[in-house]
């Protein structure tokens, strides 16, 4: 009896490879093998961050890379970060939805606090939201329209719902009492 090749949904044929048996009972080719981490020096991550610039993104960027580095975040952990998370006289960072869901507090020395300092000062001009916030385009409370009405401006950047609070500068923790 003849073996018949395997057609696809086009009724094409199919290669063999694509088949769980074709490799079966072989060995997989990087087996044994082992990848030493390689994380980026200190120079390289110094270079990034003064490669970044000094406007609002760049500060953005620098702010990102301060608190995944200095804090050891993982990347959905330092987005979600918001400006009450963060405790400098303490040096602690507060993480409310880790990996698993689990909340944890993690320290950042000084020297990551005042390379963060930039982007909290440009933060204050900007919506109550999370710490590093999306500045430019869409996200989850803006909408995708775009707005000509130069009047309608701020109302079209916040979702249709008015100008953005008036608010103060977050408090340090130690004030909060």
């Amino acid at each position: 009896m003849e073996s018949v090749a395997p057609l696809d949904c086009a009724g094409r044929r199919r290669s063999l490879a694509t088949l769980s048996s074709f490799h079966q009972g072989r060995p997989p080719r990087n087996k044994g093998l082992r990848y030493p981490p390689d994380p980026p020096t200190v120079e390289k991550i110094i270079g990034v961050m003064c490669a970044a610039g000094d406007d609002p993104d760049g500060l953005r960027l620098r702010g990102v890379i301060v608190v995944l580095w200095r804090a050891g975040l993982r990347i959905s952990e330092a987005l979600a970060v918001a400006e009450t998370d963060l405790d400098g006289d303490r040096g602690a960072v507060i993480v409310r939805a880790g990996k698993g869901g689990r909340r944890r507090e993690v320290g950042m020395d000084r020297w990551a606090f005042e390379q963060l300092r930039p982007s909290l000062e440009l933060r204050t001009q900007l919506p109550v939201g999370p710490l590093f916030c999306v500045l430019h385009g869409p996200d989850a409370r803006r909408s995708v329209r775009a707005c000509t009405d130069p009047r309608a401006a701020a109302t079209c950047r916040r979702g249709g719902r008015g100008p953005a609070p008036v608010r103060a500068p977050p408090t340090p923790a130690s004030a909060r009492g």
